[in-house]
């Protein structure tokens, strides 16, 4: 498929030819049934990047398109997985076909979720109705993925390496080569790896294996046009394919750059062949078996794989020095560039950051006058702070003063962005007392109160985080917070898509006392009694844990919800609600009692 476009309207064909596929009653039944939904739900979104032109008119080499290739083999995949599972018959059938079609589901559902996680919205304008559907459909992905991830997930790894050694031993009886032993030796010890609890089938997902792939595996090296073994050394431990940016991790094991990276970004904190804890996610590029990788590439004729690493990096150097460029023009197009580099994949974050990209962003904030580059220059620091280590950078660079600027005083979109960025830094626990000493409270409080709606979401979002140390709770009391919150909860107007958020962060801010006083003096009660009485869900559950703690000692307040009508939806809530919204309800009915008493 290099170099081709599949047009939408082919993938439309496609995915109304997945629709009709016969679903036979067996043992599959379910899985085709939640695949066939799945991928109807992209129907609406196809269409509009149909009608949008851009994947037409697009190079088919364009990075932006990557997506797109990756949705096509999704969708390929899946059309073929539901014809072979939707004729499976469990009698006529071996335990090894039945397994191969469970791995495969597996394998379909992670490579959808992965496409659609890469969706430019912005490039084809979707709309937000269609934006909703896809989440929907992700969201179905991700509960998928994370039901068959729970499905004895050491013995179905176990099972799949199984399925693996009888393809191997199959070959090597065919073709008696040793490059067949080579790997059945390889199937061996990844086998022995599956023991540990600590690894999981997603990760082995996360190489967007198939079966096809380890038949694949299997004959790479037995071509019979030739018998050559590559080199286990050169091999990456999790893909068994011949690496091209091999890295070393914190245990001295080296791997394939995008298969660890993934592993890390799943949340895993072990060395995946050793078991042992890495004590930093640092990847370091191991330039000396990649030498040897190529050079053994050459000496035996072998096409050496793909790597565009060294190139990317050549031209993202070149874009960092456009960032100090005298000519206004090229340090917008610089940083406009690498904007839109940083929002693609974790491999360009890391060397947009390795290129010293980080300070130059940083310097850009405060002292360019171009509108465009400052928006464009936050932007580029919130898509790198997704990145861990590059958080701590980004600290060390000192940007936390620059982007507490930005957010007083910058347009709208920078505003909204700065925001945004200060929540992915306030993730690390360290970062909060800085933040919060750094001014940035009242400005997210403005935000909060003035901004657009996207505005006051990113501002709730950070002051949230923040407010989770203690320290900056008495910081956001005295910037107004409490009166803001409280609007929020009463008005009719585009407020009240904030209701969520502001019970949300009053619940948190209800332990400290002078957020306490603020929310008397706002006169909450009502507004609380209010969302009790005609609330939803967690909403309802909130407002009765602020209220427990604002009345817990306070027999004058516990008398005055009484009077407002409090009892009746807390006894609902005592017999209807979550363990905590019960508990909440039962003991401030117990308090009213008391009090009335």
């Amino acid at each position: 498929m290099a170099g081709v476009i599949i047009p939408p309207a082919s993938l439309l064909k496609r995915i109304a030819e997945i629709a009709e596929i016969p679903l036979n009653a067996g043992v599959f039944k379910k899985d085709c049934t939640d695949l066939t939904r799945r991928v109807s739900l992209l129907t609406h979104l196809i269409e509009e990047i149909k009608d949008s032109n851009q994947i037409d008119s697009a190079a088919s080499s364009s990075s932006e398109n990557d997506w797109w290739s990756d949705l096509v083999v999704a969708l390929e995949a899946s059309k073929r997985l539901l014809s072979s599972a939707a004729r499976f018959q469990a009698r006529d059938s071996s335990d090894v076909a039945a397994k191969r079609i469970s791995f495969q589901f597996q394998c379909v559902t992670w490579k959808l979720e992965k496409a659609l996680s890469n969706l430019p919205y912005d490039l084809y304008d979707i709309s937000d109705e269609v934006r909703e559907q896809v989440e929907l459909a992700r969201s179905q992905l991700r509960r998928a993925m994370q039901r068959y991830g729970l499905l004895n997930s050491n013995k179905f790894s176990s099972a799949l390496f199984e399925l693996m050694e009888r393809d191997v031993k199959i070959k090597a009886e065919e073709e008696k080569d040793e490059s067949v032993a080579e790997t059945l030796h390889l199937a061996e010890e990844k086998k022995q790896l599956t023991k540990s609890p600590s690894i999981s089938l997603a990760f082995y997902l996360s190489k967007d294996a198939d079966s096809e792939r380890l038949d694949k595996m299997v004959t790479k090296n037995t071509d019979e046009s030739s018998k050559l073994t590559v080199p286990v050394d050169f091999l990456c431990p999790v893909s068994l394919e011949l690496m091209k940016d091999p890295v070393i991790v914190s245990t001295g094991q080296t791997y394939e750059r995008a298969y660890i990276q993934r592993w890390i970004d799943c949340g895993n904190l072990t060395c995946p062949k050793t078991q042992q804890k890495l004590q930093n996610f640092t990847l370091t590029p191991n330039y000396v078996l990649r030498s040897l990788i190529s050079r053994w590439c050459t000496e035996h004729n072998i096409e050496q794989p793909a790597n565009g690493r060294c190139g990317d990096m050549s031209m993202i150097r070149s874009l960092v020095r456009s960032l100090s460029n005298r000519s206004l023009e090229e340090r917008r197009n610089a940083v406009s560039e690498i904007r839109s580099m940083s929002k693609r994949s974790t491999d360009n974050r890391i060397m947009i950051a390795e290129a010293g990209a980080i300070p130059v962003l940083v310097n850009l904030l405060t002292t360019s006058e171009d509108v465009a580059t400052q928006e464009n220059a936050i932007t580029c620091l919130l898509n790198l702070s997704i990145y861990d280590n590059n958080k701590e950078l980004i600290m060390f660079a000192g940007a936390v003063t620059s982007i507490v600027q930005v957010l007083r005083a910058g347009t709208m979109e920078a505003r909204e962005n700065a925001a945004a960025t200060l929540f992915s830094l306030s993730l690390a626990d360290e970062n909060k007392i800085i933040i919060g000493g750094s001014g940035a409270i009242p400005a997210l409080v403005d935000l909060l109160e003035n901004g657009t709606p996207r505005g006051k979401k990113d501002a709730a979002t950070a002051l949230f985080n923040l407010l989770i140390y203690q320290g900056n709770k008495g910081r956001a009391v005295r910037a107004g917070i409490v009166p803001a919150l409280v609007k929020m909860l009463s008005e009719t107007s585009s407020h009240r898509m904030m209701v969520d958020e502001a019970l949300t962060i009053l619940s948190v801010l209800a332990s400290n006392l002078d957020a306490k006083s603020a929310m008397v003096k706002a006169n909450t009660l009502p507004a609380l009694i209010g969302i009790l009485q005609t609330g939803q869900g967690r909403n309802r559950e909130n407002a009765a844990a602020i209220l427990l703690s604002l009345c817990k000692r306070d027999n004058e307040r516990l008398v005055l919800i009484g009077r407002l009508g409090a009892v009746v939806p807390l006894m609902e809530l005592s017999k209807n609600g979550t363990e905590r919204g019960q508990r909440k309800a039962v003991s401030l009915l117990e308090l009213l009692r008391k009090a009335c008493q």
